[in-house]
């Protein structure tokens, strides 16, 4: 799966890494329904910083279809709830 995290490019990431990242999508979830803003950033950063662990950076010039698109990390509590849904960042 190629991730697009936005305002930094692409990463290809194996789908059996998804089940880690859904639990950490599932926490951000929680944290912006709720409103926790500490909470909030402080799982986003552990989302995105999974993805750069796990996943391997495609080339700057490298434009692929992304199956998943994250916020970056500066992203605020608003902008991450408007991308929402009601199973999150990640489906499944």
């Amino acid at each position: 799966m190629i991730v697009r995290i936005m305002g930094e490019g692409q990463v290809r990431l194996d789908d059996n890494h998804l089940t880690e990242l859904n639990k950490l999508d599932d926490e951000l979830l929680a944290e912006v329904q709720g409103g926790d803003e500490a909470g909030f950033r402080r799982t986003l950063t552990a989302l995105l910083d999974a993805v750069h662990r796990l996943g391997a950076p495609l080339p700057d010039d490298a434009l692929e279809p992304s199956g998943l698109i994250l916020p970056s990390a500066d992203a605020t509590l608003a902008e991450v709830r408007d991308m929402l849904d009601d199973e999150g960042l990640i489906p499944g």
